[in-house]
């Protein structure tokens, strides 16, 4: 299993549009070879931002890496500089191959 991870940083007062945004996106998942789920999580408020993850569970790395280089891919990310104004600099991605 591959689990890959985007960490964003949203400027304190838009967390509730972050996640609105997140809630109302269609992430062209569902039918994807080799996704198993999603998760947006929730992590701590530091003085400038709050941290938020994007989790998804994948059966191979190798089906991950083909998801991103599809057009559904392109489709779920097509807006994704719209809401420049409610991050603290760029998305940071982790890519992590499960041991156990």
């Amino acid at each position: 299993m591959y689990i890959a991870m985007n960490r964003f940083k949203i400027i304190i007062g838009k967390e509730k549009k972050f996640e609105e945004i997140w809630k109302k996106r269609d992430s062209h998942l569902s039918n994807v070879d080799g996704f198993i789920d999603f998760h947006l999580i929730k992590g701590a408020t530091k003085a400038k931002y709050t941290l938020y993850a994007s989790h998804t569970s994948w059966l191979s790395e190798k089906d991950f890496i083909s998801w991103t280089k599809s057009e559904s891919f392109r489709l779920a990310h097509k807006n994704a500089g719209k809401y420049n104004d409610i991050y603290l600099g760029h998305p940071e991605f982790e890519g992590f191959n499960v041991v156990v």
